[in-house]
């Protein structure tokens, strides 16, 4: 079936990352039967976000208790296990200790352990002589020990639920963008280089294109995507084996990431990072690359300069470490204390999709667009890959009440 047959299809979605992925399975088990399209232009599923991130099975330790982050990220850890068993897909329950170097931070791990009990989540706190135990390599005062936390490969995860999608006889378009969207009474259409497809209801899940493609489609666009990147480092083969579990420093509460974490990979690697450094493209993962339109896009966009003068003081900390090695370094060495410089090779960066309102604000929540007939996911927060599978189930859900 091609665009030019002109068939109308019950649903499209464009976005091939573990979101988009995710709802049009969805979208199959809760309508079978129905007609579904996939929209991805890329090559291949995964190649953004969801194949750039550090592969972990997040347990929800973070988050406030009763929120919507919290309620999906507990269902999603589950529901990723799960499927993974299902499918024969590799992981790992490796736990995750969150390690105070200092008596403040004990005193903030302590109310993080307050928080994962009432999120449901077992969470033991050990003290400095445990963790040596524990982790030789390792140094701290104490240590939240969070046993559910896992590992696992997200791009195999995606190509699951594509073959999944193949199998239950979805059509999926690869190196196929979206030029143009047009709603009108009963459809929407979507112009492509292949043509215009029809279908009764679209689902947006575009993450780093995400705000465009939602001007595309005619909405108002109050906010913009912002590039953060995500640099790593892999440790040297020899220095591979010097901790087993994920080693996380206590995050801290002026910031909006978690910060540098030492992750095993379930293909045997042990990565370091990632910091958190204003990007200059928002697809180019090499160090270095810019796109001039991406800069241009949040430079004219008021509530940039706003984020930038409220973290200014961090952003320079980011660029910094981003630029000598010797700093990020030392924001591992807080707890690894062993590790030198010939420990951490280069590898491919991570960038993250973080949508900023015209006030300045960070959006830490789920942003939805929507129009009679279209759904836009305009931000899907960290732990979005974990929780994939119960967003997916949300999303429909909401699709199916509003229709």
């Amino acid at each position: 079936m091609s665009f030019a047959d002109g068939a109308l299809y019950d649903f499209c979605v464009i976005g091939g990352g573990i979101v988009g992925l995710a709802v049009a399975r969805q979208l199959l088990l809760s309508f079978p039967g129905a007609g579904v399209v996939l929209l991805e232009k890329e090559s291949a599923p995964a190649r953004h976000q969801t194949g750039h991130n550090s592969g972990v099975i997040h347990a929800g330790v973070y988050y406030k208790p009763g929120s919507l982050k919290a309620r999906l990220c507990r269902a999603g850890a589950q529901a990723t296990k799960d499927y993974c068993l299902a499918r024969n897909i590799p992981f790992e329950t490796r736990g995750k200790l969150i390690v105070a170097t200092s008596p403040e931070e004990l005193a903030a791990m302590r109310a993080l352990k307050a928080n994962a009990v009432e999120n449901g989540i077992e969470a033991e706190e050990i003290d400095g002589a445990e963790l040596q135990r524990r982790e030789p390599a390792v140094a701290g005062v104490g240590a939240l020990h969070v046993r559910e936390t896992g590992i696992v490969d997200y791009k195999s995860v995606c190509a699951a639920l594509a073959g999944d999608l193949a199998a239950m006889g979805a059509d999926i378009h690869y190196a196929v963008e979206a030029d143009a969207i047009a709603e009108m009474d009963g459809e929407v259409q979507v112009k492509t280089h292949g043509g215009v497809l029809r279908a009764r209801r679209l689902v947006a899940c575009a993450g780093l294109q995400s705000d465009r493609l939602a001007r595309k489609a005619g909405l108002k666009v109050d906010h913009r995507i912002v590039p953060f990147r995500g640099e790593y480092f892999d440790l040297a083969p020899a220095r591979r084996g010097i901790v087993r579990s994920l080693i996380y420093p206590v995050p801290n509460p002026q910031l909006p990431f978690l910060g540098i974490h030492l992750t095993p990979t379930i293909d045997g690697r042990l990565t370091v990072g990632p910091n958190a450094v204003l990007g200059r493209s928002r697809e180019g993962y090499g160090r270095g690359e810019t796109n001039w339109r991406d800069l241009a896009d949040y430079a004219a966009f008021p509530g940039f300069w706003k984020l930038a003068a409220d973290n200014w003081r961090s952003g320079i900390t980011e660029f910094r470490n981003s630029m000598f090695k010797r700093g990020y370094l030392e924001e591992c060495r807080k707890y690894c204390p062993d590790l030198e410089l010939d420990d951490l090779e280069p590898v491919e960066a991570g960038i993250r999709a973080q949508a900023v309102m015209r006030d300045g604000s960070m959006v830490h929540d789920f942003l939805f667009l929507r129009s009679p007939r279209m759904l836009h996911v305009c931000n899907a927060p960290s732990p979005a890959a974990t929780s994939a599978l119960p967003i997916a189930r949300m999303i429909v859900d909401e699709m199916r009440q509003a229709a």
